[in-house]
């Protein structure tokens, strides 16, 4: 598959989910500031054993996980944390390249002032469950567990320098050079040799979420690789759990919002 065809539908899904999201009124906004730019953060805290923390996808800021109320009704048992990526939504512009390398060092910060010491649970949608692995392999002593929604992958994911260009213009055109996601497109291929090279997660529980929904662009035998890709991080893992639904698309939160609570849920109760 090419992941262009995966991104480019989840920019358009972008722009039809932005108006029904109730994210901010219900978090405390705080602006955490970096060496060289503020991003935005929503939570909601209680000192709870473990937070919770949400990353996004490629061309989402953190509307996109209370799109169906997914992390509204996560806080109201747990502490949540969602931020929004340098050049999304209230967040200011960040030194470039917009890649993983740089996304993971900037979640890191961002958790630290919420952590106040506790492990994380993370969960992370496509581009962000590369980012949230990367997190993982650098910070095992900070990570709880981990919980993948439909995540990008290096086995799967070979774009060709066309197709990533593809991608770059049509987040350029639909949203400004400078748009996080546009910048974010054009690190793809290089993201992709980066989190090749990383070693496998830590041994804590992991669950990944998988779409196996077929369409005119996704045959069986695509979604069956594509499962696989996600097999692949069970390696190293002896608590891991592989949940298949062909009932989302690549928006499992949006299409099955109860599927993810339901196996975060899962994932808390395996923790001390």
């Amino acid at each position: 598959m090419k992941i262009a065809t995966m991104a480019l539908a989840s920019l358009l899904l972008i722009s039809s989910c932005k108006d029904n999201n109730d994210a901010t009124p219900t978090f405390t906004e705080t602006k955490v500031s970096l060496t060289t730019h503020k991003l935005a953060t929503f939570s909601a805290i209680k000192n709870k054993k473990y937070l919770v923390v949400f990353e996004s996808g490629l061309g989402d800021d953190h509307t996109i996980w209370n799109n169906k109320a997914v992390a509204s009704q996560v806080k109201s048992n747990h502490d949540v944390l969602m931020y929004d990526r340098a050049v999304y939504g209230q967040s200011e512009n960040g030194p470039t390249p917009r890649n993983i390398d740089r996304l993971r060092s900037e979640l890191e910060s961002v958790v630290d002032k919420f952590s106040n010491g506790r492990k994380v649970i993370l969960i992370g949608h496509s581009l962000g469950g590369m980012i949230i692995r990367d997190y993982a392999v650098k910070n095992p002593l900070k990570t709880a567990a981990l919980l993948f929604v439909d995540p990008s992958h290096e086995f799967y994911n070979h774009p060709a320098q066309a197709e990533e260009d593809m991608l770059y213009d049509a987040s350029k055109n639909a949203n400004g050079a400078n748009f996080g996601g546009t910048l974010e497109a054009r690190e793809f291929i290089e993201d992709l040799h980066y989190i090749s090279a990383l070693p496998s997660l830590p041994n804590v529980p992991v669950i990944v979420l998988t779409s196996m929904r077929t369409d005119a662009t996704h045959s069986s035998s695509v979604m069956q690789t594509w499962y696989e890709a996600h097999e692949l991080l069970k390696t190293g893992v002896t608590d891991f759990t592989h949940v298949a639904t062909t009932n989302s698309g690549h928006y499992i939160m949006v299409d099955e919002p109860t599927l993810v609570i339901d196996n975060l849920k899962l994932l808390i109760s395996k923790l001390p």
